[in-house]
C-alpha cells in the first residue's frame, strides 16, 4: 500500500529487502502493478495488518477486511476504532477504573477560550497536546505557556478536528506487551530510555536515539499493578490478539495508563517485540 493509498502488486520476497527505505517510498511504483484493493483476497489466506495510524490501526482496515470475508490479525473495527481514537480511550479506561493523567478535551468550532481557561483551571504546565485520531507522535507538541497552548492547538487541529489536552508528568516511560484473546498473557515491563526530550516520531522511527531496559528497573510490585492495568484496559475495549499498553510512572510511584496501542511497532528497535523475546 503506497503512501497515496494505491495497493501494488509485488513479488514475493523469499528474504528481507536489502534497503528498508525502498518499501517507505512510492518512487519504484509501476502503474500496470496497481491492483483494486479487494484483489487481495486469497482463499485461505489470513492478513497481518502491521499498519499504522489513520486507514491503518483505525478499524478502516479491518472493516474492509470484514467486507472481504478475510480473517485478520488483531482487534476488530469497534475495539480498534476506540483505541485509535485518544479521547474515546480515556473515556472508555476511565469507566474502567483505569488511573490517567489529568486532560481537557477541545472540538474544533466549540469555543476555545473557554477550551483554554479550562486548561489553565484543571491543568499545569507543561501540558501536552494531542490530535485525537493521529499514532506515532504526529501531530503532538509540547506547550509551556498559554501562547504555546494556541499554537500547539492550531498545529493539532490541521490533523484532526478533536484535541487532547494532557498534563505533563515527569516520570518514567514503561510499556507492557499484550498477547491474547480471552487468555490474556502480558509481559515483565520494559522501561523506555530517551535520549531527546520529546519521543516524537523521528526519535521513534528514524534516529533511534532510545535505548530499553528490558525488564524494567522497577519494583516487582509496580510491574504486577502496570500488567493488571494492561489486561483491564485491554478487556474494556474489548481487545484481542495483541496491543502494546504504555504507562508513565512518576518519581513517587504513581502509575498513569497513557495509550493503548493495538497494533504495536515492528521495526528492529521496537518495544513490543523485544518484550515478549525477553519473555522466552
Amino acid at each position: 500500500i503506497t503512501q497515496s493509498g494505491d495497493f501494488i502488486k509485488t513479488q514475493e520476497f523469499s528474504s528481507k529487502p536489502a534497503d528498508d527505505e525502498k518499501l517507505m517510498t512510492n518512487d519504484t511504483v509501476v502503474e500496470s502493478q496497481k491492483i483494486k484493493p479487494s484483489d487481495i483476497y486469497e482463499e485461505g489466506a489470513i492478513v497481518f495488518p502491521v499498519l499504522h495510524g489513520p486507514m491503518g490501526e483505525d478499524g478502516s482496515i479491518q472493516g474492509f477486511l470484514e467486507i472481504l470475508k478475510m480473517p485478520y490479525v488483531g482487534t476488530n473495527i469497534l475495539s480498534s476504532s476506540v483505541a485509535m481514537d485518544k479521547i474515546s480511550t480515556k473515556h472508555v479506561l476511565e469507566s474502567a477504573g483505569v488511573p490517567l493523567v489529568a486532560y481537557v478535551t477541545y472540538v474544533e468550532g466549540a469555543d476555545l477560550e473557554k477550551a483554554i481557561a479550562e486548561v489553565n483551571e484543571k491543568l499545569t504546565y507543561p501540558v501536552f497536546v494531542k490530535p485525537a485520531n493521529m499514532g506515532s507522535s504526529v501531530g503532538i507538541s509540547k506547550a509551556d505557556d498559554e501562547e504555546e497552548l494556541r499554537s500547539a492547538i492550531d498545529l493539532a487541529l490541521k490533523y484532526d478536528s478533536r484535541i487532547l489536552i494532557e498534563t505533563g508528568v515527569n516520570a518514567r516511560e514503561i510499556e507492557v506487551g499484550i498477547l491474547g484473546n480471552a487468555d490474556i498473557q502480558t509481559t515483565l515491563p520494559g522501561e523506555v530510555v530517551k535520549d531527546v526530550a520529546f519521543y516524537d516520531y523521528d526519535a521513534k522511527y528514524i534516529d533511534n536515539k532510545i535505548t530499553m531496559n528490558i525488564p524494567a528497573h522497577i519494583d516487582s510490585s509496580i510491574m504486577e499493578e502496570m500488567r493488571g492495568y494492561a489486561t483491564t484496559a485491554f478487556r474494556a475495549i474489548g481487545g484481542c490478539g495483541l496491543s502494546r499498553c504504555d504507562f508513565f510512572l512518576t518519581e513517587d510511584g504513581h502509575v498513569y495508563l497513557n495509550e493503548l496501542n493495538t497494533m504495536p511497532g515492528f521495526t528492529q528497535w521496537s518495544m513490543y517485540p523485544l518484550l515478549w523475546e525477553n519473555m522466552g
